[in-house]
This record gives structure tokens, C-alpha cells and sequence, in this order.
């Protein structure tokens, strides 16, 4: 097949999963063509049968702002028509699925394009809930050939909180073992923890939603039993609110802000424990990737969490905000040697579940699916 996929080419999750989906397509022989305004963080090296198209969004006199939605459907039309996709995926609600409306245009020149739109979290929770979003999203929603969810969880939010005429498939998230697996990084860890502290972790994007202050929190109770350094990883507004906090709580010396980093994986793998205490996760494909490196997860128990995290089994879930009871369960692993084996094992078989290798027959078989009901079809 030849997909187009059109998704935001930053850090977040729904442009990781994008690019690794087309990546992962691509090395099973499907031509994948990247529609968007910047190349994707993790569409680093070239790679046989993967395309890349630059959305040219200029400044223009007339114009506050660069007019990115028409630039972005002008774009889509062109690659559909010169390079005879077969499909087009958008990832992400806003713009991307609006802006599919250029399968229109391309009616009017004969041709129909299939959509496929995949709805990440915050396009739903967040953005897609605001008002003056929300009609959008709703029409753009129903106006797909085809949707899809991350997670059950994220599905019934949609559902809750649009009138949605259309069937939502739950295809979930995925990781990619070729790269997120634990490895022998002991010289690593020996620089970090050079007492043999244990290594907690937290990666996000530093937004309020990801309670990074909790995080914060949750240490200062674990490294009052247990020596222990914290890596934060990532960035964003919450940021120095955190390094401020670190130094209030006089745990500055033990914890470090790594910034943005592109080979998290070596992180994890030297890591004993991930923290997530987000308000809200559509799915947590950071608790993933750590579950991944074999580190059992500390988290809320809010969204698609606990269809990942399993209570008990591959770590711990807590009500939102509960420090208290997310730090106890924290010790509790950190200080028990045996039991903290298990749950490491327990997380990897839990993350095999959601193994690329596992996710993307899923996804071919979808695209097939919404091709087949759209042969002759006219709007």
C-alpha cells in the first residue's frame, strides 16, 4: 500500500507513535509518505520506501498568522494526486483530521482518498473539549472513513463527549523492541548512582496535566528510606517550578533535569522504578517504554493507565494526587529485592502484549478494511 501520514513532528506521543507506525509499515514493504511541517525527531536516518513532504507555511502581509490548515490541505492534495496514495492517516484530531477535507478537492478531480484519523488524548480531553474546538472535531470525527482510539479508555471519552456516528476502533499504542529494551549500561548507572542508589525515573513533557510536582513529592518521601536519585527527563512550563521545589524540599543534590533526550532508552536501562502521577494519560506510552527496559511503574489510575500498568502485577496505581499512598508503594519495591525482580519481570511480559511486531497487522488490516468500503464511493 501507499499510506500518507500526516502528524506533528515534536516529542509528543501521538508524533512518536505516527513515525514509528510508518517506519514499522515501511520495513514491511508499504511506501510511507510524511506529510507535515518539519521532519519528524525520530525520521533521523534514511530508510528504503519512506518519503518525506515539507508543508511550506509562509508569512504573508495579509495574514497575523501563516495560514498552516490551507497550506497543510494544499500539500495533502498534491502528494495524493502525484504520488497516488492509497490512503491517508492523520494523527491527532486538530488540524490534521480537518484539514482532510482536501479529499474533496481531489474529488473534484476524480479521485477519492480514504481517511483514517487517529485520536491520541489531548485532541480529545483538552483541545477537542473546548468550545470553540469542539464542533470541528465532531464533523471531523464523523467525516473520517475511518477512527481510531489508543486506548478503551480514550473511546469512551469520545463518546461521552461528542455525538459520534461513526465506529471507533481501539488499535493501541505500541513499542519497539528493537530499540526499548533493557542493556547493560552499569557504567552509566555507577555515574548517576555512584553509591548504588536506586535510579527513579519521570519522563513527560512538563505540563501541569503531568503533575510533575507530585513527582517531586512522591521522591522526597522515597529517598527519606530509601538512598535513591531521581531523573527528570523532558521538558517544559512546569520545569523550573520543579528545580525550585527540589531545592524548598533540600533534595537538589539528587535529583537531576536531563532535559529533552533522544535515547531514553539507555536511560531506562539502568532505572529500578518510573513514576507517572498524571491527571490524565490516554494512554502512557512512557509507563510503556519503561515497562519495556524491564522498570515496574508507580502511577495514577486515570485514563488508559490501567490498561497498561496492572495493579499489583507490573507496578502500582493510585488515585490522582495521592502522594502519600504512590510513595509507600515506591518503598515497598524499592526495598524488597526479590519482589522488585518480579515485577520487572512482570512488566515485560505485560509490554511484549503491545510489541510493534503485534500492533501493526492490526493497523494493515484496518487500512484494508476502510479501502475495500471505499471503493466507488462519491460524497
Amino acid at each position: 500500500m501507499k499510506i500518507g501520514i500526516v502528524c506533528y513532528p515534536t516529542y509528543g506521543g501521538s508524533g512518536v507513535i505516527a513515525t514509528e507506525l510508518g517506519l514499522g509499515l515501511a520495513r514491511k514493504g508499504h511506501e510511507i509518505h510524511f506529510i507535515t511541517y518539519r521532519r519528524p525527531v525520530r525520521l533521523a536516518h534514511f530508510q528504503a520506501n519512506v518519503f518525506y513532504h515539507e508543508v511550506d507555511s509562509e508569512d504573508y502581509p495579509l495574514f497575523e498568522y501563516p495560514p498552516y490548515d490551507t497550506a497543510l490541505a494544499s500539500k495533502i492534495v498534491d502528494v495524493v494526486h502525484y504520488q497516488n496514495l492509497d490512503i491517508l492517516h492523520v494523527h491527532y484530531a486538530i488540524p490534521h483530521a480537518a484539514v482532510a477535507y482536501s479529499k474533496k478537492i481531489l474529488l473534484g478531480q476524480g479521485r477519492y482518498i480514504p481517511v483514517v484519523t487517529t485520536l491520541h488524548g489531548t485532541d480529545i480531553t483538552l483541545v477537542g473539549n473546548n468550545r470553540a474546538f469542539a464542533p470541528v472535531v465532531e464533523f471531523s470525527i464523523n467525516k473520517s472513513d475511518g477512527v481510531t482510539a489508543v486506548s478503551q479508555s480514550l473511546k469512551d471519552d469520545t463518546l461521552s463527549l461528542f455525538k459520534i456516528e461513526r465506529d471507533i476502533r481501539v488499535i493501541y499504542n505500541f513499542i519497539d523492541f528493537e530499540r526499548f529494551r533493557k542493556t547493560n549500561k552499569e557504567h552509566f548507572k555507577k555515574i548517576i548512582a555512584p553509591n548504588g542508589e536506586r535510579i527513579v525515573a519521570h519522563t513527560s513533557n512538563f505540563r501541569k496535566v503531568k503533575r510533575v510536582e507530585d513527582v517531586v513529592c512522591i521522591f522526597k518521601k522515597i529517598v527519606e528510606k530509601v538512598p535513591s536519585k531521581l531523573l527528570m527527563i523532558g521538558d517544559g512550563p512546569e520545569r523550573q517550578n520543579c528545580e525550585q521545589l527540589c531545592r524548598e524540599l533540600g533534595i537538589g543534590n539528587d535529583v537531576r533535569f536531563l532535559g529533552k533526550q533522544d535515547a531514553i532508552e539507555e536511560l531506562l536501562a539502568i532505572c529500578d522504578l518510573f513514576l507517572i502521577p498524571s491527571e490524565s494519560e490516554s494512554f502512557g506510552l512512557a509507563a510503556l517504554e519503561a515497562m519495556a527496559c524491564e522498570v515496574p511503574v508507580i502511577s495514577s489510575n486515570s485514563g488508559g493507565l490501567p490498561e497498561v500498568n496492572i495493579h499489583g502485577v507490573t507496578g502500582f496505581l493510585s488515585e490522582v494526587g495521592n502522594v502519600t499512598e504512590m510513595a509507600q508503594y515506591a518503598i515497598q519495591l524499592l526495598e524488597n529485592e526479590e519482589m522488585l525482580a518480579q515485577f520487572r519481570a512482570n512488566a515485560l511480559a505485560q509490554a511484549q502484549r503491545f510489541d510493534i511486531e503485534n500492533i501493526l497487522p492490526e493497523y494493515e488490516e484496518y487500512y484494508r478494511e476502510v479501502i475495500r468500503k471505499s471503493v466507488n464511493k462519491v460524497e
